[in-house]
């Protein structure tokens, strides 16, 4: 008892001290006691729940290195940065790194320098990987998006099946596992693919009570969301579409009409995505209008709205985005908006994203071929690639090329990676003693090196930001000529120097193979389509179904059957509306309230407790206060009054 008392004094100091919270919000705490003594854990919180601190600060409390998988590398680059700025060594390891970043990396995490190395899944399949994670000493194995380990998860990624193989290699580190959204079948899937020693698993509530949930039919959903951002008083709201080419049309639509917008999508460069996310987070542009690619990680507390102009592919994701909304726990709307030719849209979009395997497999070959990778090479390389270009070489349709690479890359053979815009690094290689001894053979380069070691502390250690303007106006050259003599001292040895990119790349995860031995099998591919059409099928049935509450349905869904209705979101708001006048409601729901004080009532004696009002108009109120828990029904069926707060009714 004294034990785990200090270990509770020490994680909550280590909770102030880093991220200046005093005392950690509900499960937390559970959670972060369950990681430090060494039980496999699996923690279902919600968006915006506090996962990373779950795992952040057990490590910080251990002795040793906390490896965190995460497929989103934006995320992973925001955390690894948000912790270096908090004086905690981290690191990533994703693909498209220079190979002296990813060995510099690995270096710091064997030699005890790290506290945190963050890792995209498909590096748990190199060589390299396992080679340096047995060198380690790693206290802590953090799975983030841990429903992509189950073949039944709404994102299942082969390359997650490695962990379990992973975990021989640190037979005392634990699993923390994390994710917002799990049904209970993934969640049973995942500690079983995770060989969890025991079935140990936190969940709060997936009811958000601050959150309405209204799916509206609707032919004009330009004027439907215009009305609904209008009344919106304060706060922010968040739009979301399938296409990357409506987020403009929308944005431009909805800054003609005095709405302040933008648009957000992996498409546009680096620098201008993070501009646009920071003046909708600081509040200066009121709708942010993106694809599915916005919001992860995003803690923004006042989303006030969210809208769907598309149907989403799953609950799952409706669920996360739309749980963007009143993180702060304030009063917040989530709208679907549904036209007629929706529903049909969304089961066309299921077919496309599954192309036929021979054409999967045409484009894999056509990949190959086009960044000229023989067969059985090119393993762990990268490589710039323009889209655009592809298609246009090879005659293919550019929606079908980025399905079939999408389905490659989740069977773990390639990645991709969009344009990051990464800012350009340099780190000197050169030992002290070979400095100076170069400075002396070189003096042409001595004012480039001489500015380097001065603005830049740690650049003999590790890799440093630059930017190549800054020493054109130090250095009185062109950047160009900066870029040039960086170059050049990189021929020479003396230094490392990765040039700022805007170009998507593609890794090959695993040599290019022959077709012949094509991994994506018939029977995953199958399985993987099936598992997707039923996503899309509940997707359906949610906006279909509109006779039970909007949260009902999405807690169902998840596993919890909570009757108690939302009272708000379009189907209560429709079943709150009375269809008989407020004086027959009165007296009818006044007599129904005198009797059920005395007694609990069957439902086949409902109609006689007003006798002097049609059996229908009796019925109706009593549905409506079964509905609006007024009243409530018991085990066996028969009606009483819910709580004594009932009784002020009368």
């Amino acid at each position: 008892m004294q034990k785990n008392s200090i270990m509770s004094e020490l994680t909550r100091s280590v909770l102030l001290k880093y991220w200046g919270y005093p005392s950690f919000r509900p499960m937390q705490e559970d959670i972060v006691d369950c990681a430090i003594s060494g039980r496999d854990t699996l923690a279902l919180l919600p968006t915006g729940g506090g996962k990373s601190i779950c795992f952040q600060v057990p490590a910080m409390a251990m002795d040793g290195i906390c490896i965190v998988v995460t497929p989103l590398i934006s995320l992973m680059k925001d955390q690894v940065q948000h912790l270096k700025n908090i004086n905690i060594p981290a690191a990533a390891i994703f693909s498209g790194m220079h190979p002296s970043e990813v060995e510099l990396a690995y270096n710091q995490a064997v030699f005890g320098r790290l506290k945190f190395l963050y890792v995209s899944p498909e590096r748990l399949l190199t060589d390299a990987f396992i080679e340096a994670i047995q060198k380690m000493k790693v206290c802590l194995l953090a799975i983030d998006e841990s429903h992509c380990i189950s073949q039944w998860g709404y994102d299942f990624r082969p390359p997650y099946l490695k962990i379990a193989e992973i975990r021989q290699y640190v037979p005392d580190a634990s699993v923390l596992a994390l994710t917002a959204t799990a049904t209970p079948k993934v969640v049973e899937d995942i500690q079983l693919r995770l060989g969890f020693k025991e079935r140990n698993v936190f969940q709060t509530s997936y009811e958000r009570k601050n959150v309405t949930y209204n799916v509206m039919r609707i032919a004009d959903k330009y004027s439907m969301m215009y009305r609904l951002f209008m009344r919106m008083e304060s706060g922010s709201g968040i739009v979301y579409v399938r296409n990357r080419r409506r987020t403009k049309v929308i944005a431009d639509w909805l800054q003609s009409v005095g709405i302040s917008a933008t648009f957000y999508h992996a498409g546009i460069d680096a620098k201008t995505r993070d501009e646009r996310q920071r003046q909708w987070m600081d509040g200066k542009i009121k709708v942010i209008v993106a694809t599915n690619a916005f919001g992860m990680g995003i803690d923004k507390p006042d989303v006030r709205l969210v809208v769907h102009m598309d149907l989403p592919d799953s609950i799952e994701a409706y669920f996360q985005e739309a749980g963007r909304a009143g993180r702060d726990l304030k009063p917040s709307e989530a709208f679907l908006l549904v036209a007629d030719t929706d529903i049909q849209q969304l089961k066309d979009n299921l077919q496309s994203s599954y192309p036929e395997l021979t054409r999967i497999k045409a484009i894999y070959d056509a990949l190959g071929n086009y960044l000229q990778i023989p067969v059985g090479a090119g393993a762990g390389r990268c490589y710039d690639f323009d889209m655009a270009d592809f298609t246009h070489h090879y005659g293919l349709s550019i929606l079908e090329v980025f399905n079939s690479l999408k389905l490659i890359e989740k069977e773990g053979l390639i990645a991709i990676t969009e344009a990051m815009n990464t800012p350009s690094q340099i780190m000197i290689t050169a030992g002290r003693e070979d400095l100076y001894r170069f400075q002396m053979e070189y003096p042409a380069f001595d004012p480039m090196i001489k500015f380097m070691l001065r603005s830049f502390p740690g650049i003999l250690s590790d890799f440093v930001r630059i930017r190549e303007e800054q020493f054109s106006v130090a250095l009185g050259i062109s950047v160009e000529k900066v870029c040039g003599i960086l170059k050049k001292l990189e021929s020479y040895n003396f230094l490392t120097y990765i040039q700022r990119s805007d170009k998507p790349q593609i890794q090959f995860v695993t040599e290019r193979q022959d077709t012949k031995h094509f991994t994506l099998s018939d029977e995953i591919y199958k399985d993987r389509k099936e598992d997707a059409s039923r996503r899309v099928q509940a997707v359906v049935d949610f906006v279909n179904n509109d006779k039970e509450c909007r949260s009902v349905q999405l807690l169902r869904y998840f596993g919890e059957n909570i009757k108690s209705r939302c009272g708000r979101c379009d189907v209560c708001s429709i079943r709150n509306q009375m269809k008989i006048n407020d004086v027959e409601y009165n007296d009818i729901s006044k007599a129904i309230l005198d009797e059920l004080g005395k007694r609990v009532v069957p439902v086949f004696e409902t109609p006689s407790l007003a006798k002097w009002h049609l059996e229908e108009k009796v019925l109706e109120t009593v549905r409506w206060m079964l509905d609006n828990e007024v009243i409530e029904k018991d085990e066996n069926g028969n009606l009483r009054l819910r709580d004594r707060q009932s009784r002020l009714f009368k």
